[in-house]
């Protein structure tokens, strides 16, 4: 199934955006934390080889305390100099798959500036592991105080999810003094995490979670994103990127055979 999609201002003002991984006032998540969980899956998850610590070069934001375990907003930069991404894969540790997703980036996206959502299952660190062009490995991350992210019921019913599903929409914002544009990305899709349980017959809901991503300027990749049941529902990236004036261009597919694309026009 292709499904193709182009919504205006209804679908901007029913969905969801990104908020700030920080709110007024609200205190920044610590560090990371001593974490057997990462001891255990630190061999399946970076490559073999010195991981250093990136502190200063990359990091991530996050709340200390998530008000929406379901919705834990996250923020990923590079800093100015820093070397470029080649590979980045956001863990989360003391979730059922704690592989939230693994991104590859396009040169048009140095230095990065993301923000997504992510479910949070337990208190946990949330950390990101970067292959740079250097050769090097990189991690940071922080502690989040969340727990149940993943089997938090949908905030919308099945049949609403359904009729909206693979909905897409791309926005634009101001440019910045550097000549950058910031875009957001959003999907409708429930991704469901398998650990879900119907509000009516109790049962638990299939897994159908967004297994890939990819986002295009062009004929020029800006990002690819492999991701899991980790990802919130109705996944959406917020970014900076250098333009090159040609559409945005969105495809996506699920665990249940969906797919779903569109082109965007900027500032369409």
């Amino acid at each position: 199934m292709i499904v193709r999609w182009r919504f205006g201002a209804v679908f901007l003002a029913s969905f969801l955006a990104v908020q700030p991984a920080l709110a007024d006032g609200q205190p920044a998540a610590p560090p990371l934390q001593p974490s057997d969980s990462w001891t255990a899956i630190r061999d399946d998850v970076a490559a073999p080889g010195e991981i250093r610590d990136g502190a200063g070069l990359y990091a991530i934001e996050a709340p200390m305390r998530a008000e929406d375990a379901a919705a834990v907003p996250v923020h990923i930069t590079a800093a100015p100099g820093a070397p470029g991404i080649r590979k980045l894969t956001l863990v989360i540790d003391e979730n059922p798959a704690p592989v939230a997703a693994t991104f590859e980036f396009g040169a048009a996206m140095q230095p990065l500036d993301l923000e997504m959502r992510v479910r949070v299952d337990a208190y946990s660190n949330v950390r990101v592991l970067v292959e740079a062009a250097d050769g090097n490995q990189y991690m940071t991350g922080r502690y989040v105080r969340a727990s149940g992210g993943c089997s938090a019921p949908a905030a919308a019913d099945a049949v609403a999810a359904k009729a909206s599903l693979g909905q897409m929409k791309v926005r634009w914002f101001d440019t910045d003094p550097d000549g950058r544009r910031e875009a957001q990305v959003m999907l409708r899709h429930p991704n469901n995490s398998g650990l879900q349980r119907d509000q009516v017959s109790l049962l638990f809901i299939p897994a159908d979670f967004v297994d890939t991503l990819a986002v295009t300027e062009g004929d020029e990749t800006l990002f690819t994103v492999t991701g899991g049941i980790s990802i919130s529902e109705n996944p959406t990236f917020r970014f900076r990127y250098h333009p090159n004036g040609a559409p945005i261009s969105v495809r996506a597919t699920d665990t249940d055979g969906g797919v779903y694309q569109g082109s965007f026009p900027v500032d369409s």
